[in-house]
């Protein structure tokens, strides 16, 4: 009884520490089979990534701070939003408004090896850059911020307008 004991233990500790959510661990990509439809948020809805989309760069540092900070868009826009981290340790870009960020960033506070992966976000590890596809359908003042723990409380946060 005490070898079955140790070998589910052992199991446990293996599967709790394959598991990355942050750290400079990139998460793993999901599989398009089982990749779920997109869905409608206040600030808009993923994007088909297709030739000719307007590109903007937003650029990550370990000083806490997005470059640019702020950006705009017209409501009906579909925008490719390249991702670099110029950083040593892995951040992360998360579309939404202050309320959903907020609510996120608690949540990473509490439980910071939360996997999450949602098509508004996009976790870049150091030195490299993803793109991050959205079509901006609704109009108001949003905001993006990095959730690793540490990150949005030191001011990694920014602010998006759509304008009808």
């Amino acid at each position: 009884m005490q070898t079955l004991k140790y070998i589910a233990a052992s199991a446990l500790l293996a599967c709790a520490t394959a598991t990355f959510a942050h750290g400079n661990a990139a998460h793993t990509p999901a599989n398009p089979a089982t990749a779920v439809p997109p869905e409608q948020k206040a600030w808009g809805i993923a994007g088909d990534a297709r030739p000719g989309l307007r590109t903007l760069t937003l650029r990550m540092t370990d000083d806490m701070r997005f470059e640019p900070d702020h950006f705009s868009v017209r409501q009906g826009e579909t925008l490719r939003l390249r991702v670099e981290n110029r950083g040593q340790i892995l951040h992360e870009v998360v579309l939404g408004t202050a309320a959903s960020l907020q609510e996120h960033a608690a949540l990473m506070l509490k439980f910071p090896g939360m996997e999450h992966a949602e098509p508004y976000m996009a976790h870049v590890a150091p030195g490299e850059r993803e793109d991050l596809v959205w079509h901006f359908n609704r109009p108001g003042t949003f905001d993006f911020a990095c959730l690793i723990p540490g990150h949005y409380q030191a001011g990694m946060q920014g602010r998006f307008t759509v304008t009808p």
